[in-house]
């Protein structure tokens, strides 16, 4: 009789263990299923809504992203639960490349930026072509490089004063074969003054740019 109690109180135990995994399973089939529904809505929101919100959208991937793999460990032996994560994690991926790749468009060029302040818009490019500097315009060319410079210096980075420092070089590359051409010696005179104002303005702004940078750092 005891024999078979014990037995009886097995089955239900096991019973209960059954029915236990059974309702695991079928929450966690259901936290996998809130996941690709989650990914399919979100391919579907209009570009601009997305990158409006991105940040939002990105959070609440990851958290889903994240509660699906370990929904998918109570799911071991089922493959096909595992390749609807698969399925939704690639689509997600493709649509995450495609929104940085526009957000990324979008933002502005700082580096032409920059050049269209120092020489004017869209007179030097990527491809740093200074054949529009001539004997008549290099003197401007210099001011008004000095003076932006001199009018920004307390906003540029170490790597705009690096950026800053490579084009007046490529300038002062210009003005060697300018000066061949017939520099009037007056025009030489206001280059070469501008040049040793710009010279320990850029040294020093640049040092204490970088000075910053390392105490950011530290924080």
């Amino acid at each position: 009789m005891k024999n078979r109690i014990f037995v009886l109180g097995m089955a239900v135990t096991a019973l209960g263990f059954t029915s236990c995994k059974g309702e695991k399973e079928k929450e966690a089939e259901k936290t996998i299923d809130t996941y690709t529904v989650y990914v399919d809505s979100v391919s579907n929101v209009p570009a601009e809504d997305a990158k409006a919100n991105w940040q939002s959208i990105e959070a609440t991937y990851e958290l889903k992203n994240s509660q699906a793999e370990t929904a998918l460990s109570d799911l071991k032996e089922d493959q096909k639960a595992k390749e609807k994560v698969e399925a939704s994690k690639a689509k997600y991926a493709a649509l995450k490349a495609a929104m940085e790749a526009e957000m990324a468009a979008a933002q502005p060029d700082t580096k032409q930026q920059m050049r269209n302040e120092l020489f004017g818009e869209g007179k030097i490019g990527e491809d740093m072509n200074f054949d529009w500097v001539n004997a008549g315009n290099i003197h401007g060319v210099y001011q008004q490089f000095v003076h932006t410079v001199e009018n920004n210096k307390d906003r540029y980075s170490r790597e705009d004063w690096d950026e800053i420092k490579l084009m007046w070089e490529a300038l002062d590359s210009r003005k060697n074969t300018v000066e061949k051409e017939g520099l009037s010696s007056e025009d030489n005179r206001k280059i070469a003054a501008l040049k040793l104002k710009f010279a320990p303005m850029y040294t020093l702004n640049r040092m204490g740019a970088k000075s910053e940078e390392m105490e950011e750092a530290k924080k």
